[in-house]
């Protein structure tokens, strides 16, 4: 059963900012509002939590965490804080007039994180002055001070008896040993360096699939598991905005939530179940190890309780106006993703199409002219609607006047808890960093906050262009963070024919600025955990500076498309050094699993240029053989990572820019076919680490179809005479079937428009090179007529549907 509401806890009158969840019949949260509330359940059908105030502060009150019961507290205690720096520690029958059993003094700013270790021994807590304090209980006096954060600490996990894990808005985790305190201060036995803010950081359960002993949350949106070593296990890739809070389940499954109004259920590395909630932000999730219930604390004032148990459901009254205020929930347009509201498809489209992916999002026209959001349940397998899309201030033109000046933007920044919210102009011909430096200056404030401020600014104008497309997308500035983007070369419909396509595609545009950093944060921390065998030398550390410095200027000169009867457009050269090469193959061949992806970063645009050819290992591998390996062998037991799969198809791509590299693919395309077979779910045997199933990533199937695409234009002009191959004939008329095969599989089991352009471009193609016929022994035609009679479809879809069918016949 998925989850479902059991009850909502309404009382507060601010944010919701933190939660536990002790026993089955308890919930205690804390909240702007300044109070610490105790929930007891008061009736069970429908389930019904009475709240009463423990505590009512002055300052707002951000965490929260629960002593177990001990001989001389049965019913535990209640251990909160916040922006007065006190902890405050009370039991869980106090009013607000008692005393409390000890205020804890010891942090100089806001107490942002609690938490208490799995014997009840000790508590850990995180503060916006850069460390981490570990109160033994009992003694209640800061016993040890974890240092070496260079920014808030928030997040702390006591994650036994003598180990503490902190995460920071440093970017890092640090990994404490207790007992290597001197003079009660403790340095980090080992630090694991990220890419993005750290949120929060949890146990992971024993025996998930990834191996990973913690998972981290970030501010961009993605949850990272780790060995505790620093060895980068998994990424889950789900949430559309910053990761706030973690859980365990005792199912073994994670628990999520964040700033883009979910809660999200992770079974190994896969979402499993999506909960909207009507609020703009989720902030904390908690979990009841008896039931395997959920509590979500939200910025709409209310703490709602889900649970998998039929006999704990709320009753359908609730169910249905909780959905209901769902349904209702406005989400401003510039958050949503750029779209063309007169390209959405109808309301047809809820009951025709499937989702991909569980969460996947889809905006529909409806028959009033408004534009509703809906969400893939796979649970319930069908769409359910989380909101309608609104205009706002940014998409619709209009100016907001702020100190005699017009402003595409003026946000509210809650920069420090009890403060007054700043206000932030903006506008959209601004860089988001540029713009946010002046905001710290103009109130001087920290550069520290440099990242947050920009993050905050990029993610509230998403979808937001400047006037008629007269400038660049906002998103286009980047967040100088590492994370492979999609790429946007799509063809517009001609009024020409397009097929047979007769140029080679590629997929080169990049940024090495994120893409050295996130190198630099790996090998850092393969040495402050003991593997500096791994790691970079100063001497590589230079290599891959002047390596991406040149490899930056000479891709900036790569075509998008490539004619294919004279080469490549660019006239620039790359010189590829033996230590170059001997860096990318470490970089791809020797790091583990999840860290190879920077480094097929690099190769995919190596593949660009003839010095491609000169890259082999020592066992004479070529570029394919080696990316392939790369993105398809993980370690035993590891899951394949799509991201890296996307950056072997696209180093394939890439291939077709040089004759060189042309002649190694189509010696390979057994080969290569073997793998796009595997990652369609045809088949499985190309790959040691076992089926992946259809892949839900659209940058995935981008790269897929373009190497098709590029395999059938080189096909082609083989049929024409236009080139000669050194190989001609080794690739059979059955090896071009089973790609369009995988081809046909791509254009049935998913709705992306560039990925069905892009597929039925390559099978269009591959007809007019003579292979038509075994092209619908694969049942080719009747993939394309179904592209091309889908109602949904974009215009230039069906026209290029028809083109293919005509080479079809």
């Amino acid at each position: 059963m998925e989850y479902k509401l059991s009850a909502q806890l309404t009382g507060h009158e601010a944010d919701v900012r933190g939660v536990v969840f002790p026993k089955p019949d308890t919930v205690i949260s804390v909240s702007r509002d300044t109070t610490v509330r105790v929930w007891r359940k008061a009736a069970s059908k429908p389930p019904f939590y009475e709240g009463t105030l423990v505590t009512k502060g002055q300052e707002f009150i951000n965490s929260v965490a629960y002593l177990p019961p001990t001989s001389d507290h049965p019913d535990g205690l209640v251990i909160a804080g916040g922006k007065d720096t006190i902890i405050e520690v009370k039991k869980l029958q106090s009013t607000p007039g008692d005393n409390a059993e000890r205020l804890l003094l010891g942090h100089s700013h806001n107490i942002c994180a609690l938490d208490v270790s799995p014997s009840g021994s000790y508590v850990v807590s995180g503060s916006w002055d850069k460390q981490a304090i570990v109160w033994r209980v009992g003694v209640w006096e800061p016993e040890l001070r974890l240092i070496g954060h260079e920014a808030s600490v928030w997040g702390v996990l006591a994650l036994d008896e003598n180990t503490v894990v902190t995460g920071s808005a440093d970017e890092k985790i640090h990994v404490y040993d207790l007992r290597s305190g001197k003079d009660g201060l403790v340095e980090p036995r080992s630090a694991i360096h990220t890419t993005s803010v750290v949120r929060a950081v949890v146990k992971v359960p024993q025996g998930h699939a990834s191996g990973a002993d913690i998972a981290s949350a970030h501010s961009d949106g993605v949850i990272r598991l780790w060995k505790l070593n620093g060895q980068s296990v998994g990424e889950l890739h789900g949430h559309e905005s910053f990761v706030y809070s973690l859980a365990a389940l005792p199912t073994g499954e994670l628990v999520s939530s964040g700033e883009d109004r979910t809660v999200r259920i992770w079974r190994g590395f896969d979402c499993v179940q999506t909960i909207t909630v009507p609020a703009i932000s989720v902030w904390a999730v908690a979990v009841c190890r008896e039931t395997g219930d959920i509590v979500a604390a939200s910025s709409d004032s209310v703490a709602r309780v889900f649970t998998r148990n039929a006999d704990n459901l709320a009753d359908a009254e609730a169910l249905a106006s909780f959905d209901d205020s769902v349904k209702a929930s406005s989400i401003p347009q510039q958050q949503m993703d750029g779209f063309n509201k007169e390209k959405l498809p109808g309301t047809d489209f809820l009951t025709t199409k499937s989702g991909t992916k569980e969460g996947q999002v889809q905006m529909i026209r409806e028959d009033n002219g408004s534009v509703t959001a809906h969400q893939w349940s796979m649970g319930q397998q069908q769409w359910i609607c989380v909101g309608t899309v609104v205009d706002a201030v940014g998409s619709s033109g209009k100016k907001v006047e702020y100190n005699g000046q017009s402003y595409d933007y003026v946000f509210d920044v809650d920069i420090q808890d009890g403060v007054p919210p700043l206000k932030l102009p903006y506008n959209l011909s601004q860089n988001p960093y540029e713009a946010a430096t002046k905001f710290l200056g103009d109130n001087e404030l920290p550069l520290s906050y440099l990242d947050s401020v920009a993050n905050f600014i990029v993610e509230n104008t998403k979808g937001a262009t400047l006037g008629q497309g007269s400038g660049p997308a906002v998103g286009d500035f980047g967040t100088g963070r590492y994370q492979p983007g999609e790429d946007t070369q799509g063809q517009e419909p001609p009024t020409k024919k397009v097929l047979p396509q007769e140029s080679y595609l590629t997929l080169a545009t990049a940024k090495f600025e994120p893409v050295v950093k996130k190198i630099g944060s790996i090998s850092a921390t393969m040495i402050s955990s003991g593997r500096k065998d791994f790691a970079l030398n100063p001497t590589e550390e230079a290599t891959l500076k002047r390596l991406t410095e040149g490899l930056g200027k000479y891709i900036t000169a790569v075509p998008a498309t490539v004619p294919s009867t004279n080469g490549a457009a660019n006239t620039q050269s790359l010189d590829i050094s033996e230590h170059d090469l001997t860096l990318v193959l470490k970089l791809v061949g020797q790091w583990t699993d999840n860290d190879r992806l920077p480094g097929l970063d690099i190769l995919r645009c190596l593949a660009t240029s003839s010095a491609v050819g000169s890259i082999s290992d020592a066992s004479g591998k070529s570029v394919i053989d080696i990316a392939l390996q790369a993105a398809f062998h993980p370690s035993a037991g590891a899951k394949i990572n799509e991201n890296c799969a996307m950056m072997a198809f696209r180093t394939i791509a890439n291939l077709f820019a040089t004759e060189q590299g042309r002649q190694d693919a189509y010696a390979q395309a057994e080969k290569v076919v073997d793998y796009m077979e595997g990652l369609a779910g045809l088949s499985d045997s190309a790959f040691t680490g076992g089926p992946v199933g259809f892949p839900g990533n659209r940058n995935v199937l981008v790269a897929v179809t373009t190497a098709a695409v590029n395999y059938a234009v080189l096909a082609y002009a083989v049929s024409k005479k236009r080139v000669a191959l050194d190989n001609d004939g080794v690739v059979t008329p059955e090896v071009f079937g089973l790609m369009g095969n995988v081809l046909c599989t791509i254009i049935k089991k998913q709705n992306d428009g560039e990925v069905t352009y892009r597929a039925l471009v390559a099978l269009g193609t591959m007809a007019g090179a003579g292979y038509a016929d075994v092209l619908k022994s694969f049942g080719a035609d009747e993939a394309v007529r179904g592209a091309k009679t889908d109602k949904a479809a974009e215009e230039r879809i069906r026209k290029i549907a028809g083109e293919c069918l005509d080479l079809l016949r």
